[in-house]
């Protein structure tokens, strides 16, 4: 799928590139949470953070903004569960009838930590499957 990106979200990825030297293939701008997630290209997830973390915590005072990492990956099912992250996720099954699902299972004690607080990771890992793999829904199992 082909993700187009804001005239924002293209500096946010310069300056991300520019502080981290990792590729940034998606960002999005969460003005109501005051935050930035960046889609890090597969393989490159440590470089983005850097040691204890030092990139991701410059970034955020560079931008003024919390900063959120989800690693890319080739299929729709790796996607979702990245996108879930922390929450231990055992399986991602794809569903395509009339909507394409995601049903992620995902460890009991993380269905808090998946859901995140009002709903913002998984409403975060809603919006990028869209974008990513078309998928229209995600639900916990």
């Amino acid at each position: 799928m082909t993700v187009t990106l804001s005239d924002e979200a293209r500096r946010y990825i310069a300056a991300f590139e520019d502080a981290t030297d990792a590729t940034a293939v998606d960002c999005v701008v969460d003005d109501e949470r005051d935050r930035v997630v960046f889609v890090v290209k597969a393989g490159e997830m440590s470089r983005a953070i850097g040691r204890g973390g030092e990139n991701v915590q410059r970034l955020e005072g560079d931008l003024g903004r919390d900063v959120e990492l989800v690693e890319d990956a080739p299929s729709a099912e790796g996607f979702v569960a990245h996108a879930l992250s922390p929450a231990a996720v055992y399986n991602v099954t794809i569903s395509e009838n009339d909507d394409t699902v995601a049903y992620a299972e995902v460890a009991h004690e993380d269905r808090g930590v998946a859901i995140g607080e009002s709903g913002r990771n998984i409403e975060m890992a809603k919006t990028l499957a869209k974008r990513h793999f078309d998928v229209d829904d995600i639900q916990l199992t």
